[in-house]
C-alpha cells in the first residue's frame, strides 16, 4: 500500500560502459532501505527513463521491485507526451508488483489544460494503481494549474497526490486548501522542501537523498513530528550541498556524488555528458561539508 509520507528518493539509474548496471542498482536501492528511506521513484527524470529503451525502462523497474522486497514503496515514473504510448506504458507496469505510479504533465507538446486533463483522465483509467501527479513546469514547458489537479482529483481517487515542481509556494497553498484531506503533496524541489512542508505539503520526492537518505529522511521526519527548528537546522546544513547538486543539468552532478560514496559510476548516457572536470572539487568540498562524505 502507497503511503505518501516523508522522502522518497528518486534514484538514478546507473550505467556501465552504455549499458544498465543492474548489481549497482541492487546496491543503490539497498543504501536507500538501510537509510530509512519512505519509498523509491525509480525511471523518473533523475532515472534517466527519457534515455532508457522500452525493454531497459521495464527491467530497471522489475530490478527495483525485486531488490525492494516489499520493504518500502515502488512508484515508478511513467508518462509521454503520446498519451496512447501513456496508457500502454501505465498498463504495463501496473503489472510489475509496483505500489504507485508518478505520472508527468505531458512535455514539449505544451497541452493546454483540458488537454492535461484529459491525458490523465486516460491514465487514471488504465489502472488501480494510485497516481500522483507530476508538474515540474522547467522541463514540460507547461506549468498545471492547481485547478486542473483538483479537479482530476475530484474526478478520480485514485489520483492521491501531486509532485510539485513548480517553484511557486502560492501553487501548493492552493492546491492545499482546495483539496480534500487525503490529497498529498509532495515537494518536487529540495530546496523548498521545508517552505512547502511549512503550508502543509507531506514530504518530498527528493535528489539530495540519493546521497544523503538519512539527513534527508530525518529533516522530514522532525518537521511533521512539530520538531521544526531542528528539521530547519538540517535544511540549512544540505541547503548548500544540494545546490551544488544542481550545479550542472540533473542526474549529472548527483551521478558524481553516488559514484564518490561508491554506489556506481559517475555515468550518464548522452546528450548528458560526465560532470564538468570544474565542478568536481566544489561538489566534494560540499559533501565532506555537509557531513555526507569523510
Amino acid at each position: 500500500m502507497l503511503k505518501l509520507k516523508g522522502c522518497f528518493t528518486a534514484i538514478v539509474t546507473p550505467f556501465r560502459s552504455g549499458k544498465v548496471d543492474f548489481p549497482a542498482l541492487r546496491k543503490i536501492v539497498n543504501f536507500q532501505i538501510e537509510h530509512g528511506i519512505d519509498g523509491l521513484v525509480p525511471c523518473g527524470s533523475t532515472g534517466e527513463a527519457a534515455t532508457l529503451t522500452p525493454e531497459e525502462y521495464l527491467a530497471v523497474i522489475k530490478a527495483v521491485v525485486a531488490a525492494a522486497k516489499g520493504r518500502v514503496p515502488v512508484m515508478p515514473g511513467v508518462g509521454t507526451n503520446s498519451t496512447a504510448k501513456s496508457v500502454d506504458m501505465v498498463k504495463k507496469v501496473s503489472a510489475l508488483g509496483v505500489d504507485g505510479l508518478l505520472a508527468i504533465v505531458p512535455y514539449y507538446n505544451k497541452p493546454t489544460q483540458e488537454g492535461m486533463s484529459a491525458h490523465f483522465s486516460a491514465l487514471a483509467k488504465a489502472t488501480k494503481l494510485p497516481i500522483v501527479l507530476y508538474n515540474i513546469p522547467g522541463r514540460t514547458g507547461v506549468n498545471m494549474l492547481p485547478a486542473t489537479a483538483l479537479r482530476l482529483r475530484k474526478k478520480f481517487k485514485n489520483i492521491v497526490g501531486i509532485k510539485e515542481a513548480s517553484g511557486s509556494l502560492d501553487q501548493v497553498s492552493e492546491i492545499i486548501n482546495g483539496a480534500d484531506k487525503d490529497f498529498v503533496v509532495m515537494s518536487g524541489d529540495d530546496s523548498l522542501t521545508l517552505p512547502m512542508m511549512s503550508v502543509g505539503a507531506k514530504g518530498v520526492i527528493s535528489v539530495v537523498s540519493n546521497v544523503a537518505p538519512a539527513e534527508t529522511g530525518l529533516m522530514c521526519c522532525l518537521f511533521l513530528e512539530g520538531e521544526t527548528e531542528a528539521a530547519a537546522a538540517i535544511h540549512h546544513v544540505l541547503f548548500p550541498f544540494g545546490k551544488a547538486l544542481f550545479a550542472e543539468t540533473n542526474p549529472i552532478p548527483v551521478k558524481y556524488a553516488a559514484h564518490l560514496l561508491g554506489l556506481c559510476r559517475p555515468e550518464p548516457r548522452l546528450p548528458l555528458l560526465p560532470l564538468s572536470e570544474a565542478r568536481r572539487a566544489p561538489l566534494k568540498a560540499a559533501m565532506k561539508k555537509a557531513g555526507v562524505l569523510s
